[in-house]
């Protein structure tokens, strides 16, 4: 099997949802004739709304290529990966896939709470598709990575979620497939472990397996990957370099004129009673910019609902540069005197809004991540690129010097010039 053998072939693949029906698993002979009969009597123009996650997708990836996908929420991303992983089947078109497949489409998936974490580890790995015999022989490597040797014989009831999460991607992670899916594997757990699954996703690579690799940092994508498609809307808009398929991500698929709010189906259920509505970047007379003056101090707005009272309570940002490297995080709690009248907020509609000064970035194209979370309580929501801004260096200091300033921030400092006898 050389190089340029095909893993996967796509063709004008089609995947079409029909929206307000509702999934039922299994019929009894009576439930399938009282359906057909509403079916017929009651047919609206409603009932036949449709939707097309996916449309006319074609490409192909060579056996050992890592192949990067990226889009906004809602672009079709999962979908395509649960067709190629045989989660479910496309209404038109046609995927071929050559070799064994792992899949890491939800992390967790078929954990029992009831069992410890050692029969959890033998369970998952058989649905996954791992033998005994190579579960036996992971065993000790995925305890080991998860870090959950003291807790292996206790049911995962009793975990903690980010342990839960880091045993789930272990066993995971750990399969030998020739063919691997992974579907933002990069969320689970706090910074460190996100690390470690890079790490162990490069590792992946470097051996010479086929990746369909989904994420929305952007670093990771360019890390691990050599080319990217860019999915908006159900269509694929582009296949290039993955360099030139995140700029062209970025300057097309996620401003919004300075405002971007956050639509139902973008809105995770676990994040109640915490509910975002929407984030804006505002000049100092609060009109909403999607380009600031690097000179000028600009604002970054918040909105959301608490639906019911949340105690310890902090909502931030992360900003980050064009790809994905992170420059600052800052929360509405982080000075003192606002974390303690804000220890508890009640139910209710808030506003979190900071300053950016003047004179501290650099020109280009930066996204700002929001996180809503009680520190080692609970993340009620995250949104990892919520929205991208432009800085314009137009009357920076220094610009009489047409060169381009490196870094992320481009402060005007106080120097001091003296002469020394």
């Amino acid at each position: 099997m050389t190089t340029d053998h095909i893993a996967i072939r796509v063709e004008d693949l089609g995947k079409r949802y029909h929206i307000g029906t509702s999934m039922i698993k299994y019929r009894t002979l009576r439930e399938t004739l009282s359906e057909s009969f509403r079916t017929n009597r009651q047919f609206t123009k409603q009932d036949e709304d449709t939707i097309w996650a996916l449309r006319h997708i074609t490409f192909e990836v060579k056996q050992g290529q890592v192949l990067g996908v990226i889009g906004r929420n809602g672009a079709g991303k999962s979908t395509l990966l649960k067709i190629l992983s045989r989660v479910t089947e496309p209404t038109e078109g046609l995927a071929e896939i050559h070799g064994r497949v792992g899949s890491l489409l939800e992390v967790g998936t078929g954990f029992h709470p009831e069992l410890t974490g050692r029969e959890n580890i033998s369970l998952n790995g058989a649905i996954l598709g791992m033998r005994r015999a190579e579960i036996e022989r992971k065993f000790d490597e995925i305890v080991a990575f998860a870090e959950v040797e003291k807790f292996i014989d206790t049911p995962v009831k009793r975990y903690s979620s980010g342990m839960y999460l880091r045993l789930a991607f272990a066993v995971a992670a750990h399969l030998e497939p020739e063919i691997l899916v992974v579907d933002e594997v990069l969320a689970v757990g706090d910074a460190e472990f996100q690390r470690k699954c890079l790490g162990k996703m490069s590792d992946v690579a470097k051996e010479g397996r086929t990746v369909l690799f989904v994420s929305h940092n952007m670093s990771a994508i360019l890390r691990l990957t050599e080319e990217t498609l860019v999915i908006d809307k159900g269509n694929l808009l582009l296949r290039a370099p993955s360099s030139e398929a995140i700029d062209f991500y970025l300057s097309h698929g996620l401003t919004q004129e300075g405002q971007k709010i956050w639509a139902k189906d973008e809105i995770p259920s676990n994040a109640h009673p915490f509910n975002p509505i929407a984030i804006r970047i505002l000049n100092m007379t609060g009109k909403i910019m999607d380009t600031v003056r690097s000179v000028d101090p600009f604002m970054i707005e918040i909105e959301y609902e608490l639906k019911e009272s949340i105690t310890g309570l902090r909502v931030g940002i992360y900003l980050v540069s064009a790809r994905g490297e992170f420059v600052f995080t800052s929360f509405d709690t982080d000075e003192l005197s606002q974390y303690e009248r804000f220890a508890q907020r009640p139910a209710g509609r808030y506003i979190s809004r900071c300053t950016i000064p003047a004179n501290l970035l650099n020109e280009g194209r930066f996204m700002i991540g929001v996180n809503a979370s009680s520190y080692k309580i609970r993340r009620y929501f995250q949104d990892e690129q919520a929205l991208v801004f432009n800085v314009d260096p137009a009357g920076a200091p220094g610009m009489q010097w047409p060169e381009k300033r490196l870094g992320f921030i481009r402060p005007l400092l106080k120097w001091v010039i003296e002469e020394n006898h």
